[in-house]
C-alpha cells in the first residue's frame, strides 16, 4: 500500500511533475490570446508573455531560455517570420513541443516548413471566434500535406460539440452534401453585442429551437463530419457566378518563393462583375511578374481563381492581432497605385 500524503503534498507533487509553460504570441487584445492565458492559469500552468513588438528571434530566444513548452500564434503573419529565423538560427527547442495558430491563415508551405525543422512538433490549426468561442482544431502533419489535394481548403476542423453548418434556410448542413452554409455554433454563447440590436439580431439566431451564434463563416461539411472553412463570406468574390475564397488563393500566393505576404481581394469586372487581384509584399531583393505568380498559382488552384492582376506594396496592412486589413487591399487594388 502507497503511504497516504497530506494534501499540501500532492498539490506540491502535482506542480512539479505536470507543470508547462505556454506563451500567446498575440496581444492581450486578441481572443485566442486571453483565453489561452486564462485556460493555462485555471490549469495551474505558467505563462511567459512577450513585450514589446513582435520580433522572431528574441521569440525564440525566450522560448530557449525559459523553456516555453507551446506558443499560439495567429497565423502566416507570426508563423511565417519564425519559421525563418529558424533557418538563419539554431536554437535549443528542446522543451517546445506544440504549436497552434488560429483566426488567420496558416498556409500549408509554413506548416510544412515548421514539420521539416521541428519533426517532433504538434502542429494545431484551430477556429474559433470572439462570438464562438472555440469551434474546432486539427492536427497537421506533414502526411496530411504532403497528400491533400489540389482544390482541398486551407483548414477543416473536427467540430466542437454544438457546432454545425446552418444553410441559408437555417437548417443544418447534411454531411457529404456540397452544400455551402454558415458555421454555427449553440451552447454557452453571448446574448448581442453591446448597444446593436441589428447586428445582434442577424447574428445570434434561431434554429431548428435553439439559439446560435452565426458571425458569417462558411464552411462545407464533409461525409465523415469533418467541417471545411472556406472564409468570411464577406470577403468572398464572385466571378462570373463562381465563389472565390480569397484564404485558399493567399495561401497558393504565399508558397512562391518570391512573395513573403500577400491578400486577395475582387475588383470590379465589366464582364465577370468581379475579378480577382492579389496585393503582393515581395521578400527582399525579389522581383515578380503576374505571368510568373499566374504560372504558379494555376498549379494549386482552379484557373478561374487565378489572379488577373499583382499589385507590389511594401507592407501588408494588418492589425496588431495580425488579422488582413481586407478594406485596405481593396482600396489599393481600385487605386491601381502599385499595379505591375
Amino acid at each position: 500500500k502507497q503511504k497516504a500524503e497530506r494534501p499540501e503534498e500532492i498539490t506540491a507533487k502535482i506542480k512539479e511533475e505536470t507543470f508547462l509553460t505556454h506563451c500567446p504570441l498575440a496581444p492581450l487584445m486578441h481572443g485566442a490570446a486571453q483565453w489561452t492565458v486564462l485556460s493555462q492559469l485555471f490549469l495551474g500552468n505558467r505563462i511567459v508573455l512577450m513585450p514589446g513588438s513582435f520580433d522572431p528571434h528574441t521569440t525564440w530566444g525566450t522560448v530557449e531560455r525559459e523553456k516555453v513548452n507551446g506558443m499560439i500564434i495567429t497565423g502566416d503573419a507570426v508563423a511565417r517570420p519564425l519559421v525563418e529565423a529558424l533557418d538563419e538560427k539554431d536554437y535549443d527547442l528542446s522543451s517546445f513541443f506544440v504549436l497552434s495558430s488560429s483566426a488567420a491563415v496558416f498556409s500549408p508551405s509554413v506548416k510544412l516548413r515548421f514539420l521539416e525543422l521541428i519533426p517532433s512538433l504538434i502542429l494545431l490549426d484551430a477556429h474559433g471566434a470572439s462570438e464562438q468561442g472555440m469551434t474546432g482544431m486539427t492536427q497537421i502533419t506533414k502526411e496530411s500535406l504532403e497528400g491533400a489535394s489540389k482544390e482541398q481548403p486551407v483548414l477543416k476542423i473536427a467540430p466542437h460539440p454544438d457546432v454545425i453548418v446552418l444553410d441559408e434556410n437555417r437548417k443544418r448542413v447534411e454531411p457529404g452534401s456540397g452544400v455551402v452554409g454558415q458555421l454555427a455554433r449553440g451552447g454557452n454563447v453571448p446574448f448581442g453585442y453591446y448597444k446593436d440590436p441589428k447586428k445582434s439580431a442577424e447574428v445570434f439566431i434561431e434554429a431548428e429551437g435553439k439559439r446560435w451564434s452565426v458571425p458569417g463563416d462558411l464552411a462545407t461539411v464533409d461525409a465523415d463530419g469533418t467541417i471545411a472553412m472556406l472564409g468570411r463570406g464577406s470577403q468572398c468574390i464572385n466571378s462570373g457566378g463562381e465563389k472565390i475564397y480569397p484564404e485558399e488563393v493567399e495561401a497558393a500566393l504565399k508558397a512562391h518563393d518570391a512573395v513573403f505576404d500577400a491578400l486577395v481581394v475582387g475588383v470590379p469586372d465589366e464582364r465577370w462583375g468581379q475579378r480577382v487581384a492579389a496585393v503582393v509584399q515581395l521578400r527582399e531583393e525579389a522581383s515578380l511578374t503576374l505571368q510568373a505568380l499566374s504560372q504558379h498559382t494555376r498549379t494549386l488552384v482552379a484557373g478561374y481563381k487565378v489572379p488577373r492582376e499583382l499589385h507590389i506594396a511594401d507592407q501588408i496592412k494588418r492589425s496588431p492581432s495580425g488579422k488582413p486589413d481586407y478594406p485596405w487591399a481593396e482600396k489599393l487594388a481600385a487605386e491601381g497605385k502599385f499595379k505591375v
